[in-house]
């Protein structure tokens, strides 16, 4: 009759009178059934938190109340700003129930000015010394035999690092402590450790960020030490940026830290700040819906989230930005309801671009790769940090030079396939590689949610791997009979038995024979994984192990990249032009909205730069030109994450060429490839510009004379990269990668001059070849002539450098009089070669103008002769023309 229901798991039944449930289920509860007609009573615990999904669901159970009277909903915290939410709800009543509280000391214990820090280098690195001296206070006042471990709150894991190897050396000179490490990123065996119970006579002492605020319950804490400090990620719409901040804490979280010192017995709270820090820290957090990205509030069914009654509402910047982010994204139409294709988006429990990855790649035939990539993208990264070589040479073999998805492709791969083979290793394989199961289960678990979303959409077609033959199917039924059996008599004894640490469970780690050692220890006191029937009893093992047996071909892994850029679509970053003269660590891209972003350490690409280099090529002559090659890359990825520097977060790289003609789709969900209209060079000088609905690539072909030109740039809001091919594009261009062109980035003042802008143009020229027969009007913005919603024609500039277009002004030489539009340095040039002029000698006979030092050769391909002119009198030639 009590039951929960979690992500992927469930004890509901018919007979199930209270249920455990997450915020985000309830809230996907409530779209399918607005009324929540299953319950009676709602109890929201721990509102204080205030999430996101929370928040949400606070708004809309306040809109459910009037039309459901008879529903009761609590809100309970011990840490709640009481007068915020019960004016909320319109006065609701308060009940106060005092809880059963040890009495709690507080020790204020600020860090001294020159402890605060200390520099290596770049980074300033964490002092652990005031953080030594009270565990040394704690050996001196209370005796080895009373009980009581030692909680400590940092903000992050590299706060963590540091504090824990001061603290390791000093627990193996004492034999006092046990210093274990708390945080999301470790294993889920390193994190049950601080459940266990310690040997007589040594305390744990648990180093924790602040998931062991209110998400954790460790018995036998007695001692709290805060730092007063909190990591928390806010978003920047303007850079499009996740950042990762370190702030001080409210005085509702310093409460929080302190409560959990005095839950079994009277408890002492260390606090690393004064007192008059505590009473000037703000008295409540920030609402997690005030600093994060709102781009999955209107999939949440909430309406016009304008209007929505929030607890405390967002930023309107943050709401707007979100807004036109789903339109450009092809989720909202014009009138901002969900289209056909964002109605899919909201139900599948991914980001946008994720969730566009498995609509694409259900189209282009690729699905079951997608959906492993989607799968191991929307979860926690399973690979662990590293510090062993052994492990590090065992996992390179899963690493693919194509970028980190595909990286996260061939481990999930590699995992099914010794699940099928030998299950009972698999726990050993993940530990050689680095890699946490339990990431892969969730992984799966996701991938058949998007598989079966997907199919109810009629996006993928069923398919069944049942045996044909009576025995077949009647051995599988046995099989599943069993493992069913297993799991009832697992769930009937369940519960983790409490082991007793060892001394060296509190050092660096283990060695991995060791590890094993305990694995099978521990599987022969159970005698079962558990985690292997559930795997068993969700998953059809034979289905998922043909998919992973799959081997992309080399057109169909180039068509997954491409279907990969179109998901992260605009998330694309650009090389440095100098990358390749930098270290592995020094490599540098930027976005159109940042600059100067670094590879994330755990990117495949951080070890390996050369990957992202491009190979130059050669001109006709033999002789280098610069910048033109066939191999320009650009970079995908996920997401920007800001700690100490800027960095990109799984990338995968693609060929810039081939994602400006790669297709996508029109906002109104249905899907084309452009690159069949765009398949040789435009037989014309006119220049024109190829764009697609909506603005996410833009291709501009420009072919003058005497060889055509394509160029494209990334165009969403504006522009921030361009790619010149100085030669004939090939008929199928989203396959070929041997075409040679240039990629560079674009300033503001070179984006002033792409365009010719509106004129007066007295007829239509007619248009040759490939588009012949179309109907033209002038483009109103750039000029030239709109052909189709896609292609404007002749509204190109010319193709000279563009930064010194911004600069040309009209300009009269003081010297000879001479009156032309002049860069600066072409300024520079006449003014050297310009001399005032001498009376003639009436003695010497006139003679010859003598040449100027900065004559040069030059050819002129309309008047088909050479020349030997300054670089201005050049530029006077072509005005001529």
């Amino acid at each position: 009759q009590v039951s929960y229901q979690v992500r992927f798991d469930t004890t509901r039944s018919p007979s199930t009178k209270i249920l455990f449930l997450t915020e985000g289920l309830l809230l996907r509860q409530a779209q399918r059934d607005p009324t929540l007609a299953a319950y009676q009573v709602l109890v929201v615990d721990e509102v204080h938190e205030r999430h996101l999904h929370a928040d949400v669901l606070l708004g809309v159970l306040r809109r459910l109340l009037p039309a459901r009277p008879g529903l009761r909903l609590l809100l309970m915290s011990a840490t709640v700003n009481i007068g915020l939410f019960a004016g909320y709800f319109g006065g609701a009543p308060v009940v106060q129930v005092p809880g059963r509280s040890f009495p709690i000391s507080v020790v204020y214990e600020p860090i001294p000015k020159e402890e605060t820090g200390e520099k290596t280098g770049k980074s300033e690195r964490l002092d652990p010394q005031p953080y030594l001296r009270v565990l040394q206070a704690i050996d001196h006042r209370y005796p080895a035999e009373e009980r009581g471990d030692l909680l400590v709150f940092l903000s992050g894991v590299a706060e963590i690092g540091a504090v824990l190897e001061a603290a390791q050396v000093y627990a193996a000179r004492t034999q006092r402590w046990v210093v274990l490490p708390l945080h999301s990123t470790l294993s889920v065996a390193e994190q049950d450790k601080v459940f266990d119970v310690p040997p007589p006579g040594v305390r744990k002492c648990i180093l924790a960020t602040n998931i062991a605020e209110t998400s954790v319950t460790i018995d036998g804490v007695r001692f709290v030490l805060d730092s007063g400090k909190v990591k928390e990620m806010s978003y920047d719409p303007q850079a499009k940026l996740q950042r990762l901040q370190e702030f001080w804490i409210s005085r509702a979280s310093a409460e929080q830290r302190k409560g959990r010192a005095g839950r079994t017995g009277p408890g002492v709270c260390y606090r690393l700040y004064s007192e008059a820090d505590y009473e000037a820290a703000p008295p409540y957090p920030v609402p997690e819906i005030q600093r994060v990205a709102l781009d999955s509030l209107k999939s949440m069914g909430l309406g016009d989230p304008r209007t929505f009654p929030f607890l405390e509402p967002p930023p309107a910047s943050s709401l707007e930005t979100a807004v036109r982010y789903l339109r450009d994204q092809g989720a909202l139409d014009d009138a901002e309801e969900l289209t056909p294709i964002g109605t899919l988006l909201a139900q599948l429990p991914v980001d946008v671009g994720v969730g566009k990855m498995l609509v694409l790649g259900s189209l282009f035939d690729l699905a079951e790769p997608t959906l492993t990539v989607a799968a191991v993208l929307s979860v926690p990264s399973p690979f662990l940090r590293l510090s062993d070589p052994d492990r590090a040479a065992a996992r390179r073999p899963l690493e693919s030079p194509h970028g980190d998805p595909l990286t996260l492709l061939n481990a999930f791969n590699e995992w099914v396939k010794v699940k099928s083979e030998r299950s009972g290793s698999s726990r050993k394989w993940c530990r050689r590689r680095g890699l946490e199961e339990h990431r892969l289960y969730e992984a799966a678990n996701l991938r058949r949610q998007f598989q079966e979303l997907l199919r109810d959409h009629g996006l993928l077609e069923a398919s069944s791997t049942q045996p044909s033959d009576a025995y077949g199917r009647q051995s599988r039924r046995r099989e599943r009979r069993e493992l069913r059996r297993l799991y009832r008599s697992h769930a009937e004894t369940q519960g983790r038995k409490r082991k007793v640490l060892r001394l060296r469970d509190g050092t660096a780690a283990s060695s991995g024979e060791e590890e094993e050692e305990g694995d099978a220890h521990a599987s022969k006191e159970r005698g079962i994984d558990i985690q292997d029937v559930k795997f068993k009893l969700r998953h059809d093992v034979d289905e998922l192990q043909a998919a992973s047996s799959s081997v992309l071909t080399p057109s169909e892994l180039a068509l997954l990249k491409l279907v990969l850029c179109r998901g992260l679509y605009p998330q694309l970053a650009l090389p440095d032009p100098l990358n390749d003269g930098r270290k592995d660590s020094d490599q540098i891209f930027h976005t159109k909205s940042k600059q100067g972003i670094v590879l994330h350490p755990t990117s495949v690409f951080a070890t390996n730069p050369e990957l992202l280099h491009a190979k130059k090529g050669r001109d006709r002559g033999g002789t280098k030109e610069e910048g033109l090659s066939s191999q320009h890359q650009l970079l995908a990825f996920v997401s920007l994450l800001e700690t100490n520097k800027p960095y990109l977060v799984n990338c995968v790289r693609v060929p810039a060429l081939q994602e400006a003609l790669g297709p996508t789709w029109s906002s109104g969900g249905s899907l084309w490839a452009p690159g069949a209209r765009r398949g040789g060079p435009t037989p014309s000088r006119a220049p024109a510009d190829v764009g697609e609905r909506p603005p996410w690539t833009r291709l501009r072909c420009r072919p003058p004379t005497p060889k055509p030109c394509f160029e494209f740039q990334a165009d969403q809001g504006g522009i921030w990269g361009i790619v010149v091919i100085p030669g004939h594009l090939p008929r199928h261009p989203c396959t070929s990668l041997q075409v040679p062109y240039r990629l560079s980035q674009l300033t503001a003042l070179q984006q002033r001059s792409l365009y010719v802008g509106p004129q007066t143009v007295a007829a239509t020229p007619l248009l040759p070849g490939l588009f012949q027969g179309m109907e033209m009007e002038p483009h109103e913005v750039k000029g030239g002539y709109r052909v189709t919603e896609f292609l404007t024609y002749n509204c190109l500039a010319t193709d000279t450098d563009l930064y010194c277009e911004c600069l040309r002004s009209f300009w009269t030489c003081p010297r000879c009089g001479f009156h032309a539009p002049l860069t600066p340095m072409e300024r520079i040039c006449h003014e050297g070669a310009c001399r005032d002029p001498e009376p003639p000698d009436e003695d010497e006979p006139p003679s010859c103008p003598q040449p100027s030092a900065l004559c040069r050769p030059y050819y002129c391909d309309l008047c088909q002769k050479d020349f030997s002119l300054t670089p201005t009198e050049i530029l006077r030639h072509k005005k001529q023309h």
